[in-house]
Formats: structure tokens, C-alpha cells, sequence
């Protein structure tokens, strides 16, 4: 192991129970041949004189601390006591810093066992009070130890800060703390925000959320998080484009009428890293990122970003704008076209001009994607809207070939219209079964004169009513060797040239059950033989005869199957109306 050296300070518990600050010094680890392994050594930044010299042990090095956790619930008394002097409260933070600094070094089951003792000994209380502190150094400090603490374990913080939020206001809420000491960052460079909105992206991060059969941490961690912390994170957000900012900052005097963006370098970066947490709130929380952008119309508020001087917030808009798009959500693409939220894109493009840069680069990347993935309703509204601004640009394909997918569409579209009358023709004699159904319903329920009696179908009159005549009379000389019924019950030709005859729906002959539900039928009735009540009664009552005697339905031949298939040769015969 190669040597290195940190500056540490080192403390002594003294008999009192006490710790006594023996100084400040460079820690080092190299082999120590007296001691037979591998050590610690500290010595004074001042005179160089050794401060502590000891032999590292893993298994042992913190177990008497754990040991005494009543020394560890005073030090995190003392470090929240508002009483404590700055310079003492400063000194525990750093103390308890390096602490779980040094915990790395141990093995993982013992490792485990130190951050649960802080955590039971109240570690996250005591952060959530550090860091609101004014004290720069000890904010710092703080917020490494809340780094140690989410690497080790993610769910233990969701679990604490859920847990704080019923009984607490949003305000003061552990991670509400952490995302306003990310937007208050006073480093030009921001580089403690840059941690903190790490530390936010690890804990909101679906693939370190746990899911069990009786808990799913994801879904109740991203409530709780949308419902008491998003729009802390999206303030600065909302607050520089906001409508009044646009007005103010125009009147400023910017070359641009819609420019408001922060023309501070600071609080662009801030805007950045805040828009790279949603970017990755809409690749990885896809319902609840989706409801509160629509809710609160952000992409649209996000875009104002493209008329920013600093490249690099506008670039980030349009990230934010292309992950919504690569989700290819029809929900998200009613929502862009409904708003018109191509335009603040579009005059982005036409303001850059002939240069070749990376706006230029990442917005043609943008339309060529919707081009590729063929979104038809971006391209049809982007073409409707935007193609005549557009047409201009020859240097890449990309335009045209979204004009060409949009005529493509369009032609198909319109054959499928002038497809439309074929099919209705080609349906134009079919019955509808609901039809069908009504004329059954009719049929029952005639009076019981007229029962016996039905009119054809409409389907059957296609055909001419002289064929009817020659077909049936063809179908008797078929019959006439098998007939053994009475000869009333045959056919007969009425007077305005039809025919009249009746036979069995009924399988009663075959089954030996009660012939009532058989029926009579007349075909092709004439209005005078269906007035005439002598035929009528007579037909009925030659029906009525023959079912009780032998219940055996009329002209019910046992060779019909044979006669069925012939018929079914023969196009010019009728289909039958019983069986």
C-alpha cells in the first residue's frame, strides 16, 4: 500500500469521558516493523512530531465506540445543541466525517453494523439540522457524511424521510434541506451542488428501490417525493421563466424580444444540473414525471431556455425535449403539437444560421429521429406548420425526406378512403342478423288466424316468381312414390297461381315427444287465399289431425337428406324453409 497523507485532526478521550484535541497533523498508513503490520501514523503539521501511531485492525478499530453507544448519543446531543460554540460543533462534524470515512476500510458485515449504530443513534436528525446551519465548513462536512450514509444505503434515508414527512412540514424535510443547500450553493463553479443533486439522482433512482410482496418502495417513495418535493426542485425553474421574468428582462434590453434566460453564469448552471434530474425523472419515472409536466405545462416553460446566450443551458433544454420524444408517447406528442412546442426549436435553428455547431448538430438529430422512428403526428404537424420555414435547408436530407413521409401518409390515407364505397357494394344485399331477428320476432307473434302462415324472406324474392312454380313441381314428381299422407296435405294451386303447403319444424317424430311445437307455413300466399276462411281451416285442421294421431310431422319424408343435397346442386330451387 503506498503512503498517503491527509491532514486530520486528533482527539483523546481523556478519564473524564472528554475528548482532548491533541492537534492537527498528516495521516499516513505505511508498514511498521515494530508493530508487526500495517499502521496509522499522524504527525504535527507544526514540528512534525508523531501524534498517534497505531496498528490497524479492522475488526477491533470502532468496537469499543459501538460499544459505548451512550458516548455516541452524547457527541450527537452536543452536535445539535444550539448551545454548542461553532468552533466545537465544527470539530464533531469533522470528527464523525472522518469516522465514516475510515469505516471503508472495514469488512462489509462490519461496516453494516456501523452505519446501522448511527442510524439508530439518530445520524439523519442530526445531518438534516447540520445543514441548515450557516457555518460553510460544517454544511461540507455534513453533506460528505450524507453521502457515506446514501452509498451505504439508499433505502435507509427514503425510509427515514417518509417516515419524517408525517409527522413534519415540507419545508424542513431532510431532502428539501439537501435541494435547497443544491439551489443556495454560493461556489461559482457549484461544486457542492453538483454532489448534492448526485446524492438526489442515487435516491430517486427506480433501479435501487425495493419491491417486496408487502412494500413497493418505488411507488411510494416517488408519492411521496412528487407530492413533497418536486416543486421545491423545480422553483428556480418556474421562477426564471416565468412570464413577469420574460417582460423584465426584456425590457432590460436583450437583442431578442422572447430572450429572458438568466444571462447569469451561475444560476444557468443551476438551471442545467436542475434539468438533468428531470431528463432523468422522464426516463425513469414515466407516469408521475408525465402527469406533473402536463399539470404544470414544464416543457413548455423549459423551452423558454432555448434563447439562452450560455449554449449549454439551451443544449440541455433540447435533451430534456429529445428524452420526451425518444419515449415516442402518444400522450406527449398531443401535448407537443396541441402547445405548437416546436417553435421555440425551430427559431432556435433558423436564429443559429449557416453555423456549424453543436446546437445545429443536436436539433437536426432531434427531427431526424422523428423522421427515422416515422412519428406520424409529429411529422404531420411539424410539415402543416413549420415546412415552408424549413424547405430552405438543402445541407441535410432530413427535411425533405419528413415532407416525403407526410405525402406518403397522405396518399394512403387517401386510398384507404376511396376503398370505402367497394366495401359498402359488396355488402349492399346482405342481410343484417339484427334484421333477421326482428322478422322472427314478427313471426311469432301473429295471431293465432294467421298462424300457419309466413311470408318468404326478402332474401329469397331476388329470384324470378315463375321459376317457383317449375322448381316445385319438379320437387313433387320426386315425392309423389313416397307419399303416404292423405292428399289434403299436399300442395295446392291456389288462385292467384301460387302454392299453398304445410309441414313439421318439429322433430317429434323422431324424439316420440308432443307435436305443439310444430307449425304451419304457406309460401308465396296469395292476399285471397290468405282471407279465405274455409282454406284456413281446413289446414289447420288436417294439421292438428295428423300430429295427435301418429305425431308425425307433414310431408316429413324420411329420405329428405337425399332431396337436400339435390337441391343444393340445382341453382334454380329454393332453399328450403323447414327441415
Amino acid at each position: 500500500m503506498s503512503d498517503t497523507r491527509r491532514r486530520v485532526k486528533v482527539y483523546t478521550l481523556n478519564e473524564d469521558r472528554q475528548w482532548d484535541d491533541r492537534g492537527t497533523g498528516h495521516v499516513s498508513s505505511t508498514y511498521v516493523e515494530r508493530l508487526k503490520g500495517m499502521s496509522l501514523l499522524v504527525r504535527a503539521e507544526s514540528d512534525g512530531s508523531l501524534l498517534l501511531e497505531s496498528k490497524i485492525n479492522p475488526n477491533t478499530a470502532y468496537q469499543k465506540q459501538q460499544e459505548d453507544e451512550k458516548f455516541l448519543s452524547e457527541v450527537f446531543a452536543q452536535l445539535t445543541d444550539e448551545a454548542t460554540d461553532d468552533d466545537k460543533r465544527c470539530e464533531l462534524v469533522n470528527f464523525f466525517k472522518e469516522f465514516c470515512a475510515f469505516s471503508q476500510t472495514l469488512q462489509p458485515q462490519n461496516r453494516d453494523a456501523f452505519f446501522k449504530t448511527l442510524a439508530k443513534l439518530g445520524i439523519l436528525p442530526a445531518l438534516e439540522i447540520v445543514m441548515g446551519m450557516d457555518d460553510l465548513q460544517v454544511r461540507s462536512a455534513a453533506t460528505d457524511i450524507f453521502s457515506y450514509l446514501v452509498e451505504f444505503s439508499p433505502s435507509m434515508v427514503r425510509e427515514f424521510v417518509m417516515q419524517e414527512a408525517q409527522q413534519s412540514d415540507d419545508d424542513i424535510l431532510l431532502i428539501n434541506v439537501v435541494i435547497e443547500q443544491m439551489i443556495c450553493d454560493t461556489d461559482p463553479e457549484l461544486g457542492g451542488a453538483v454532489q448534492l443533486m448526485g446524492l438526489l439522482r442515487t435516491l430517486i433512482d427506480p433501479e435501487n428501490m425495493l419491491a417486496t410482496a408487502n412494500k413497493t418502495e418505488k411507488s411510494e417513495f416517488l408519492n411521496f417525493f412528487y407530492n413533497h418535493c418536486m416543486h421545491v426542485l423545480t422553483a428556480p425553474l418556474l421562477a426564471n421563466t416565468s412570464e413577469d421574468k420574460c417582460e423584465k428582462d426584456a425590457v432590460v434590453g436583450s437583442t431578442k424580444s422572447n430572450t429572458i434566460c438568466p444571462d447569469n453564469y451561475q444560476t444557468a448552471q443551476l438551471l442545467a444540473l436542475i434539468l438533468e434530474l428531470l431528463t432523468f425523472c422522464v426516463e425513469h419515472h414515466t407516469y408521475h414525471i408525465k402527469n406533473y409536466i402536463m399539470n404544470k405545462d414544464l416543457l413548455r416553460r423549459v423551452l423558454v431556455l432555448m434563447n439562452s446566450k450560455h449554449t449549454f443551458l439551451a443544449l440541455c433544454a433540447l435533451r430534456f425535449m429529445r428524452r420526451i420524444i425518444g419515449l415516442k408517447d402518444e400522450f406527449y406528442n398531443r401535448y407537443i403539437t396541441k402547445g405548437n412546442l416546436f417553435e421555440p426549436v425551430i427559431n432556435a435553428l433558423l436564429d443559429n444560421g449557416t453555423r456549424y455547431n453543436l446546437l445545429n448538430s443536436a436539433v437536426i438529430e432531434l427531427f431526424e429521429f422523428i423522421r427515422v422512428e416515422d412519428i406520424k403526428s409529429l411529422i404531420a404537424h411539424i410539415v402543416e406548420n413549420f415546412y415552408n420555414a424549413l424547405e430552405s435547408i438543402e445541407y441535410v436530407q432530413t427535411f425533405k425526406g419528413l415532407k416525403t413521409k407526410y405525402e406518403q401518409e397522405k396518399d394512403r390515407q387517401n386510398q384507404k378512403l376511396n376503398s370505402v364505397p367497394s366495401i359498402l357494394r359488396s355488402n349492399r344485399f346482405r342481410r343484417d342478423a339484427r334484421a333477421l331477428e326482428e322478422d322472427e320476432e314478427m313471426w311469432f307473434n301473429e295471431d293465432e288466424e294467421e298462424e300457419g302462415e309466413a311470408v318468404v324472406p326478402p332474401v329469397e324474392k331476388s329470384k324470378p316468381e315463375d321459376d317457383f312454380p317449375d322448381s316445385y313441381e319438379k320437387f313433387m314428381e320426386t315425392k309423389k312414390a313416397k307419399e303416404s299422407e292423405d292428399k289434403e296435405n299436399l300442395p295446392k294451386r291456389t288462385s292467384a297461381g301460387g302454392f299453398k303447403f304445410t309441414f313439421s319444424h318439429s322433430a317429434s317424430a323422431a324424439n316420440g315427444a308432443n307435436g305443439a311445437n310444430s307449425k304451419s307455413v304457406a309460401a308465396q300466399t296469395s292476399p285471397a287465399s290468405s282471407n279465405g276462411s274455409s282454406s284456413k281451416n281446413a289446414t289447420l285442421t288436417t294439421a292438428v289431425t295428423a300430429t295427435k294421431g301418429s305425431l308425425v310431422g307433414l310431408v316429413d319424408y324420411p329420405d329428405d337428406e337425399d332431396d337436400d343435397e339435390e337441391e343444393e346442386t340445382s341453382p334454380r330451387k329454393r332453399s328450403r324453409l323447414g327441415s
